[in-house]
């Protein structure tokens, strides 16, 4: 089967078409013996496979972001039950998802073991200290990861009541160890609003002002000691694009006179405003992690349209297919990533890469699929973006627990 990672909420991929008419049985015969190897002819991905100087080697040799997943028969880390942080749109176990053989797999780098998660060890490394999660709402399915694997050491205080300026950022404070963990809501990085907010749905028109960080993050970010920054999805959506004040152009806007300009355009620039004003912040001293895209797994249809993700078990590196637009969202992150990295080096700030795009291209059987619920809305739709909890997503913060160590014992060689 033909494997469509298809736009969640924001716009629409075009399968492939096949021929409609054939002149001769014998072209016939041999196009339809050959479509399947057509399909599923896919040399490794060039996500699986992009090289990278900023790698984060477990040991010599090692880059951990560059592996397979191999089953592993112990299971989770945690459970619905254990953890009582898992929102219900994740909470894949607790609405009746049938199977759990997607439970029961562990990412294998190629040149070595990834280490379990240790929360001792990872609470003993963040002890007096602050992390943020800043983007859409798979920044926040990741922070929920760590919150649950982090359950059998301490569990928090929700201080969210003291930030009452961003209703959809959340603060939690582990007083023990007075580390804090934040997650601000920012799917576009940039200052953005509805064009007609008396009537929103998911595919409205943005106004997008590219030069301008979000103060829902920006304003508070300055002392924190982690910054996880992230963004996808929301890019898909029509948007206008504004630039020192001027309409610059626009995405899908549908209006005359208006230069179209694509949807990577304003994803360079929040990037580019991102970075830029981390660096711009005159008290920030914090490490800067760039966690790269996270693919969406719709087949059978998009997503306001039968789109389904029914499948049990991980993808091979043969199976997989990438779309050009998540391989350009991902090169143009990385791009920014490698240009704030080396113009960071300047103030002495650390830029980092968390790169999870080639793991979790592999797991179509780790999203929620029908087996979420959402509060409160008349959601119908099948949700193949988000991923399940526990699942496949807690991975992310085994690969954060592994730089943070890195980083914690090169601070520590530093003093000496």
């Amino acid at each position: 089967m033909t494997v469509y990672a298809s736009e969640f909420l924001y716009g629409k991929h075009t399968p492939y078409n096949s021929p409609q008419n054939a002149l001769l049985l014998l072209l016939t015969l041999i196009f339809f013996a050959m479509v399947p190897f057509y399909f599923l002819k896919i040399t490794p991905s060039p996500l699986l496979y992009l090289e990278d100087n900023n790698t984060v080697s477990i040991m010599s040799s090692c880059d951990m972001f560059k592996g397979r997943w191999v089953p592993y028969h112990e299971g989770p880390y945690y459970t619905n039950v254990t953890c009582r942080w898992i929102i219900d749109q994740q909470n894949c176990l607790k609405f009746g998802r049938p199977d759990t053989d997607y439970l029961k797999w562990r990412w294998k780098p190629d040149d070595c073991e990834l280490p379990l998660f240790d929360a001792v060890h990872f609470m003993e490394i963040v002890r007096e200290k602050s992390m943020a999660f800043v983007g859409d709402s798979l920044a926040r399915n990741q922070m929920e990861s760590l919150l649950c694997l982090l359950t059998n050491v301490s569990n928090p205080i929700d201080v969210s009541y003291k930030y009452p300026a961003n209703k959809l950022s959340y603060h939690w404070l582990y007083a023990e160890y007075n580390f804090s963990i934040s997650t601000f809501w920012s799917p576009y990085l940039v200052k953005a609003n509805d064009t007609n907010t008396s009537h929103r749905s998911y595919t409205s028109l943005m106004n997008l002002h590219l030069d301008k960080a979000d103060d829902a993050w920006a304003a508070q970010i300055e002392g924190f000691d982690y910054v996880i920054i992230s963004a996808g999805q929301w890019f898909f959506r029509p948007g206008m694009f504004y630039e020192d004040g001027k309409l610059v152009g626009c995405h899908k806007c549908l209006k005359d006179n208006i230069t179209e300009l694509p949807k990577f355009y304003a994803y360079r620039k929040a990037f580019q405003t991102a970075f830029k004003t981390l660096q711009n912040l005159k008290n920030y001293e914090g490490i800067t992690l760039l966690r790269t895209l996270s693919p969406d797994h719709y087949e059978n249809g998009i997503w306001n349209d039968g789109g389904n993700c029914i499948r049990t078990r991980p993808f091979t590196r043969q199976e997989v297919y990438v779309y050009p637009d998540n391989l350009e969202f991902y090169r143009t992150q990385v791009d920014e990533y490698r240009n704030a990295k080396r113009r960071g080096r300047d103030r002495g700030l650390k830029f980092r890469l968390l790169n999870t795009t080639d793991a979790m291209l592999l797991r179509p059987d780790g999203h929620p699929n029908k087996y979420g619920h959402w509060q409160h809305q008349n959601i119908t739709f099948n949700d193949c973006v988000h991923w399940c909890l526990p699942g496949p997503i807690d991975t992310w913060n085994e690969f954060l627990l592994q730089i943070l160590k890195i980083e914690h014992e090169s601070s520590s060689v530093d003093k000496f």
